[in-house]
C-alpha cells in the first residue's frame, strides 16, 4: 500500500508539472465566468428594482388620484406605500453619492424599495464599482430627473389630505382641480420614467455585450495559450526524443568503445543487453544468451572457485549488491577453453524508484593478473639464477623460527660464499661470472632435499635453509655440495674455470630467535671458513670466541650507524705537556667518545675495532675533522682565550688509504678558515707503512700548508726504523706499552731511549704515551723525552673544557 501511494503521488506530481498552466487558465476562466454571472445578476436585480421604482411612482399617482376623487383612507395608504418605494431608493442613491457612503443606509433603502435581500450586494457592488462610468451615470441622471417631481407629488398629497380631513365632502370643482394637477404631474413624470427605462435597458444590454466580448476574448486567449503551450510541449517532446536518440547513440558508441564488458539483466536475471567488449571477453554471441539466466552462460573456473562460492556470487549479482568477499578477481572460462580474469561491479537499475534490473560490469584484468604474478615472482626470486632472493629467504627463515617456538624441530642454515669468484669476472667479464653462478646454482640445487630452500643472497653469496635437518646431516650435505662444486668446471672462451665454496653452518636453536641474529652468526661462520683457508665448512659453536667477537663487531655496526643518525658522538681532549720548557699554548690530542642509547659514555676501545673491521672509520674520521675544525674556528673568534698551539687529530688507516682524504681536508680548511699551523695529524706506524705512497703524498702536501704530523704507537711495528726516514713527521709518539713498563723493565726503558734518540737524530720531537705516575715523568725527563701524555699530566676531558683553560699545567 505505501508503494502504491508513493507511485500515485509521483505520477500526480509529474502530471501537475505538465498541466498546471491549463489548470490555471481554467481557474481564471471560471473566475471570469463567475464574475460575469455575478455582474449579470446585479444588472438583472437593478433592472428589477427599476420596475418597482416605475410601478411605485405610477401606482402612487393612481391611488392619490382615487383618494382625491373619493377620499377613501385605503387609497391614501396605498398611495403612501407605493410612494415609499421611489423615496427609499432615493435615500439609497443619495447615500451612494455622498463622500462617505453608508452600506447600511443603502441596504435599508433598497430593501424598503422592494428589492430581494440576496440581490442587494450585487446591486450595491454594481453601482459602487461603475458609478463613474457612463453605463451607470446616464440611467442615474434620468433617475434623478424622475425623482424631482416626487416632492411636488408629496406637497399635493399633503394638500389633498389636509383638505379632506377639514372637509370630507369637498366640492367638485376642488376635486377636479386636484385631479388635473395629478394628471399634469403624471404627464411630467412620464417622460423621465420612460427615459430612465430606456437608459437602464441600454446600459444593461451594453453590459451584457461587454461581458460577452470580454469572455469571448478571454476564451480566445485561453485557447491561444493552450495551443502555444501544447506547441511548446510538443517541441520539448521532440527535443527530448532527439536528445534521447543522440544520447542513445552516444551510449552505444561509448559502450562499444570501452574495454569493460557491460551486461544488462532484468529482475529475473535474464540478459537484456551486452556490449561488444563483453561479447569478446566471454567469447559468446548475445543472440544465443538473450533471455537466458546468468548461470547458464557465465561460467567460472571450478579449480579456482568452488560451486558454492559461484552460486553465492550469482545470487548477490541478481540482488544488485556484491558482498565484501565477492570483491576480488574471478577466473572466467570461455566456451573455447580460454581463461579470463575479471573484476565484477554491479549496480541496481531503477525506473521511477522501482528496481528494473541489474547492470553488471566486467573489467578484464588478465594482463594485470599475469603482470602481478610476474612482479610477485620477481619480488621473491633472483632473475639470474631463478632462485628465491634474500627477502623471500628471510621470510621463510622467519616462518621456520616461528615453528621452532612451537616445539617443532627447526633445522639448520648454510651461508655459502664462492672463493676467488672475482677472478672469473676480472678475467672474462660478468657474462662468464653469470654463467658460473647459474652452473653453481644447479649443482647446489641437485644436492638438496625437496623441502630445502636455496636462495641467492647477493653477488656470489647463497643461503640454504634446511628444515628439520640435524647438524651432522647438515654438515654432510654442506660437504657434499662443497665437493660437487669443487669438481665443477666452466669452459669459457677456451679457458677453464673452477671455484670452491666457503660454507658457514649454524644450527637453529632457541637462542637464535631472530632472522637478523641467525644471518649474523652464519655470516661470521662463513667468514671464519674463509679465514681458516677457504674451501671448507665451518660449524658455528655457541662458545666460539672468534665468532662471538665478530658477532659483537657486527652488532656495533648498527649501533654506530644509529649514533651517526642521532649525532651521539662527542669530542674529548687530553693535554700533552712539555717536559723541558714552558708551554706556549694549548697542546692536546682529540679523542672520540660515544653516548650509548642510555646516555652512558662509551670509550673508543669498545667500538673502534668494529668500525675498522666494517669500513666505518673514514666516516668517523670525517665527523671528527669537521667538528674539531668548527670548535677551533669558534675558539679563534673568542677574545682573551689561550691560543691553540697544537691540536692533534687521529687519522685511521682506512682514511689514509683513501684517494679523496686530501681533497676533503683542503675543503675543510677553506670552509672553516682554520690556521693549518695549529693542526697535527696523527697516523699510526702500521697504517703509514701499509699505505706508504699515499701517506708520503699526504704528509708532503699538508706540511706545505703548515700542518704537522705525528707518528703514533711508534715501536709497535716490525720495520719502524727502516721506514722512518721516508716519513717526514714532526713528532714520534713512543708506544705506550714501552712507557708503561719502563720503570720495571730495562728492555722497555732501552726501547724508549732508543726511539727518543733516533727521533732527535732525524730532527723529530718525541712524545711519551701512557705516562701514569710522577715516576714516569721523572724518568722520561731524565732521558730527554720532549713531551708527556697520560694521567700523570691530565685526564681526558670534554674538548670545550680544554679549550677554555687559562693556564697550562706542567708535570712536576
Amino acid at each position: 500500500m505505501p508503494i502504491f501511494l508513493s507511485e500515485t503521488t509521483t505520477r500526480l506530481r509529474e502530471s501537475l508539472r505538465v498541466v498546471w498552466p491549463f489548470l490555471l487558465l481554467a481557474l481564471l476562466q471560471a473566475v471570469l465566468a463567475g464574475a460575469s454571472i455575478y455582474a449579470l445578476s446585479a444588472v438583472r436585480a437593478l433592472t428589477g428594482g427599476e420596475v418597482l421604482w416605475v410601478l411605485g411612482q405610477k401606482d402612487a399617482l393612481y391611488y392619490l388620484d382615487r383618494y382625491a376623487a373619493y377620499g377613501r383612507e385605503d387609497d391614501f395608504r396605498a398611495y403612501q406605500n407605493n410612494l415609499a418605494i421611489p423615496l427609499a431608493e432615493r435615500d439609497a442613491r443619495l447615500s451612494l453619492e455622498s463622500p462617505a457612503p453608508s452600506y447600511e443606509v443603502m441596504r435599508r433603502g433598497f430593501i424598503e424599495a422592494g428589492n430581494h435581500p440576496d440581490d442587494l450586494d450585487g446591486v450595491i457592488w454594481l453601482l459602487s464599482t461603475f458609478w463613474n462610468f457612463e453605463l451607470v451615470r446616464e440611467p442615474v441622471r434620468q433617475w434623478v430627473i424622475g425623482e424631482k417631481y416626487l416632492d411636488q407629488v408629496q406637497a399635493l398629497a399633503d394638500e389633498i389630505r389636509a383638505a379632506r380631513q377639514a372637509d370630507p365632502l369637498a366640492g367638485k370643482a376642488m376635486v377636479q382641480q386636484w385631479r388635473e394637477q395629478i394628471d399634469t404631474l403624471h404627464r411630467l413624470m412620464l417622460p423621465g420614467i420612460l427615459a430612465f427605462n430606456r437608459s437602464l435597458g441600454e446600459s444593461a444590454r451594453r453590459i451584457v455585450v461587454i461581458l460577452l466580448v470580454f469572455n469571448g476574448l478571454a476564451a480566445m486567449a485561453v485557447v491561444g495559450f493552450a495551443l502555444l503551450r501544447v506547441d511548446i510541449l510538443l517541441q520539448r517532446q521532440r527535443k527530448m526524443e532527439h536528445d534521447l536518440t543522440i544520447e542513445r547513440q552516444g551510449a552505444q558508441l561509448t559502450l562499444g568503445a570501452i574495454a569493460d564488458g557491460v551486461i544488462a539483466l532484468d529482475t529475473q536475471g535474464l540478459a537484456l543487453y551486452m556490449n561488444p567488449a563483453a561479447k569478446r571477453m566471454l567469447g559468446i554471441r548475445f543472440r544465443k544468451v538473450r533471455q537466458r539466466s546468468l548461470a547458464q552462460w557465465l561460467r567460472f573456473d571450478s579449480s579456482v572457485h568452488p560451486a558454492a562460492e559461484v552460486a553465492r556470487l550469482l545470487e548477490h549479482v541478481q540482488q544488485g549488491e556484491l558482498a565484501q568477499e565477492d570483491k576480488h578477481s574471478w577466473h572466467l572460462m570461455r566456451p573455447d577453453g580460454k581463461r579470463r580474469v575479471v573484476q565484477l561491479t554491479v549496480a541496481l537499475l531503477q525506473v521511477r524508484g522501482r528496481p528494473s534490473g541489474v547492470g553488471l560490469v566486467l573489467r578484464d584484468v588478465t594482463r594485470e593478473q599475469d603482470y602481478l604474478e610476474q612482479i610477485t615472482w620477481k619480488a621473491t626470486h633472483d632473475d639470474l639464477t631463478g632462485l628465491v632472493n634474500r627477502r623471500e629467504f628471510e621470510r621463510r627463515l622467519e616462518a621456520l623460527l616461528a615453528s621452532s617456538k612451537q616445539a617443532q624441530p627447526a633445522g639448520a642454515v648454510l651461508y655459502v660464499d664462492l672463493d676467488q669468484f672475482k677472478v672469473i669476472n676480472d678475467t672474462c667479464g660478468h657474462q662468464a661470472g653469470d654463467a658460473m653462478l647459474r652452473k653453481i646454482s644447479g649443482e647446489l640445487q641437485a644436492n638438496l632435499r625437496a623441502d630445502d630452500v636455496l636462495a641467492r643472497l647477493g653477488g656470489d653469496e647463497f643461503g640454504i635453509l634446511l628444515p628439520g635437518c640435524p647438524p651432522l646431516m647438515a654438515a654432510r650435505l654442506a660437504d657434499q655440495m662443497r665437493l660437487a662444486v669443487q669438481a665443477c668446471k666452466l669452459q669459457w672462451d677456451g679457458q677453464e674455470f673452477t671455484t670452491t665454496l666457503s660454507i658457514g653452518l649454524v644450527e637453529l636453536t632457541p637462542e637464535l630467535d631472530s632472522v637478523q641474529e641467525v644471518l649474523r652468526v652464519v655470516d661470521v661462520a662463513c667468514y671464519r671458513a674463509k679465514e681458516l683457508g677457504r674451501n671448507m665448512v665451518y660449524l658455528y659453536q655457541p662458545d666460539d670466541a672468534q665468532v662471538l667477537q665478530r658477532v659483537g663487531h657486527m652488532h656495533w655496526v648498527q649501533r654506530l650507524r644509529k649514533a651517526f643518525a642521532q649525532d651521539r658522538f662527542c669530542l674529548y681532549a687530553q693535554a700533552i705537556a712539555p717536559l723541558h720548557s714552558e708551554r706556549r699554548g694549548l697542546h692536546f690530542e682529540v679523542l672520540l667518545r660515544l653516548h650509548d642509547e642510555d646516555g652512558q659514555l662509551v670509550p673508543p676501545g669498545s667500538f673502534i675495532p668494529a668500525a675498522e673491521t666494517y669500513g666505518l672509520m673514514p666516516d668517523i674520521d670525517r665527523w671528527v675533522v669537521q667538528h674539531v675544525f668548527a670548535r677551533l674556528a669558534q675558539h679563534a673568534r673568542q677574545a682573551k682565550m689561550q691560543p691553540v698551539h697544537t691540536c692533534s687529530i687521529n687519522l685511521s688507516g682506512a682514511s689514509l688509504g683513501g684517494e679523496d682524504l686530501l681533497d676533503f681536508l683542503l675543503d675543510q680548511f677553506s670552509h672553516f678558515g682554520v690556521d693549518p699551523r695549529q693542526l697535527c695529524f696523527e697516523i699510526t706506524e702500521t697504517s703509514a707503512i701499509a699505505h706508504l705512497p699515499t701517506a708520503v703524498r699526504l704528509i708532503k702536501r699538508l706540511r706545505q700548508l703548515g700542518c704537522r704530523f705525528s707518528l703514533d704507537d711508534f715501536g709497535s711495528g716490525m720495520s719502524s726504523f727502516g721506514y722512518l726516514k721516508q716519513l717526514e713527521v714532526d713528532f714520534l709518539k713512543i708506544d705506550g706499552s714501552f712507557v708503561r713498563d719502563m720503570l720495571e723493565d730495562r728492555a722497555s726503558a732501552a726501547m724508549v731511549d732508543a726511539i727518543h734518540r733516533i727521533g732527535h737524530v732525524l730532527g723529530q720531537r718525541t712524545i711519551a704515551e701512557f705516562v701514569e705516575t710522577p715516576g714516569h715523568v721523572q724518568a722520561l725527563r731524565a732521558l730527554g723525552v720532549d713531551y708527556a701524555q697520560g694521567y700523570a699530566v691530565a685526564k681526558p676531558r670534554p674538548i670545550e673544557e680544554v679549550l677554555a683553560e687559562q693556564e697550562a699545567a706542567v708535570p712536576a
